[in-house]
């Protein structure tokens, strides 16, 4: 589920600042600042340059547009000579003069994911999306008309689209390869408030539900998947992942949901169809067997077999584990019902597939086998 990270804006803007924007560094042109730019900018030597603009920052401490863009450029140097640990320490001191600034908040994200530090992509990225999303809750100018304000709000927008697109795929990309549950769900809720209605929500959804599984936080999954699906009704992954969880609760009406949500599933992958990919015949195998193990549950076995011989035959050679999970419960489903030799046949099958169901598959053939040799 990663994503790709864009290439980032590494150019300084130097344009007169206007409302509805973020921080811009300007230095006037014919200043003495930016006859001390130009003159550092004409110099080759990486380390010379670092000298100089070194001496920028002391003569012009008291300008914070010029203590911005030269500890910031300082920190590219440092960046394009390979220390990333100085062109963090000097990145942070130009975000400390220019807090909103994204073009420098990317140029951080940056050297953070080449650092290979997570936690600082993450804050770097929610910190730009934050800035981002406050450009249209800036209060609106005396003298500006509601036409020219929206056109400004939108202006900046679109000019800071691109460094938006990369902060919020790094942030993803943090969260997709984060292993520890708990700091996966602080990352999840920290990029859900930074970048809402993302381009990735489906895909947040899916990792937020499958954390709260693993924290067996079952309050908040199912509060975070009624929420989702009241934005989304129809998102098979969020459909899928509720009725799985609701169909293990003890909880009165969980388990009609689970049915609920399965046949919602089924209706909407259209497995049968011509045009059915891999991905709708998965989800709506997976469908029909969760809809079969609820239906066990409303000790309604009888119907569940149908159920879990479709479920058995749209995942085969799809996803082994559902293959064998729907076997498992087919087989359960048939001894249940005395029907011992398909029992024995379809657990034989799923005994053959490794992964997590082929213990629990074993004993449970075991088992018939016990008790047919007991009938005897």
């Amino acid at each position: 589920m990663r994503a790709r990270w864009l290439i980032p804006l590494t150019v300084v803007i130097a344009s007169a600042f206007s409302f509805a924007q973020l921080d811009k560094i300007v230095i006037p042109a014919g200043t003495p600042e930016d006859q001390a730019l130009t003159a550092i900018t004409s110099e080759q030597d990486n380390s010379k340059k670092v000298t100089m603009y070194e001496d920028f920052l002391t003569k012009f401490a008291g300008n914070s547009q010029a203590v911005a863009y030269g500890n910031w450029q300082v920190s590219q140097a440092y960046q394009n000579s390979g220390d990333m640990q100085k062109a963090l320490e000097y990145g942070d001191k130009a975000l400390a003069k220019a807090p909103t600034n994204l073009d420098i908040l990317v140029s951080q994200a940056n050297i953070a994911q080449q650092l290979k530090d997570p936690a600082k992509v993450l804050n770097y990225a929610v910190k730009g999306g934050e800035a981002y999303n406050s450009i249209d809750k800036q209060p609106k100018p005396e003298g500006v008309d509601d036409a020219q304000w929206a056109s400004r709000v939108s202006d900046a927008r679109e000019s800071s689209k691109n460094s938006y697109q990369f902060l919020e795929t790094g942030a993803f990309n943090v969260i997709a390869d984060e292993k520890d549950a708990k700091t996966r769900m602080s990352y999840i809720e920290r990029f859900s408030t930074a970048f809402p209605k993302s381009q990735f929500e489906e895909q947040i959804t899916q990792y937020a539900m499958f954390t709260l599984g693993q924290l067996n936080d079952s309050t908040r999954l199912y509060s975070y998947g009624e929420k989702a699906l009241a934005a989304n009704p129809n998102s098979m992954p969020t459909l899928l992942l509720l009725a799985n969880a609701y169909v293990e609760d003890s909880r009165a009406g969980s388990v009609a949901k689970a049915v609920t949500y399965s046949q919602k599933v089924v209706e909407l992958a259209k497995a049968n169809a011509p045009d059915a990919d891999r991905s709708r015949k998965l989800s709506a195998g997976v469908a029909h067997s969760t809809l079969g193990y609820a239906f066990m549950k409303q000790d309604k076995t009888a119907a569940a077999v149908p159920e879990l011989k479709t479920a058995a035959g749209l995942l085969k050679g799809q996803d082994d584990t559902a293959y064998a999970t729907a076997l498992y419960r087919l087989g359960y489903a048939y001894a249940k019902l005395s029907r011992v030799a398909e029992a024995r046949s379809v657990l034989g099958e799923a005994v053959s597939i490794a992964g997590p169901l082929q213990k629990p598959s074993q004993e449970l053939l075991e088992k018939v086998n016990a008790a047919k040799a007991r009938a005897k």
